[in-house]
């Protein structure tokens, strides 16, 4: 399948993995979580435990108005979340175009005074 792999500091790859659970683990590094956090059948698989194993702040998820509502850590990939189907699959050349485009730039996070705080170049 199809997928953009997104790594702490890099820019987004487009990558084939296959359907496996090893595979999508090694991916990640290990246990995976899923998530759906856009508006459209697109997973975000990440490692389970990311922030647990202190893995490295890669990027933010953000609410409709632009606010950050949480931080991805680690290396994560996004794919296709077919509807009324129980198996990921690729993402459509579009998708991978638009996501390509906002995941392109790497943030930097800064912890001050216990609120964490995205930069980002815009």
């Amino acid at each position: 399948m199809l997928v953009l792999m997104i790594e702490p500091g890099k820019a987004p790859r487009r990558l084939e993995l296959s359907h496996s659970l090893e595979e999508m683990q090694k991916a990640v590094g290990g246990f995976i979580q899923i998530l759906y956090p856009f508006g459209e059948p697109v997973a975000l698989v990440c490692n389970e435990e990311g922030k647990l194993l202190g893995l490295p702040a890669n990027r933010a998820l953000r609410d409709e108005s632009g606010a950050v509502y949480d931080i991805v850590c680690g290396t994560f990939f996004l794919c296709g979340a077919p509807p009324d189907s129980d198996t990921l699959g690729s993402l459509t050349e579009e998708q991978v175009s638009r996501y390509e485009q906002r995941f392109a730039r790497p943030e930097l996070f800064l912890n001050l005074g216990g609120h964490i705080i995205c930069l980002a170049d815009q």
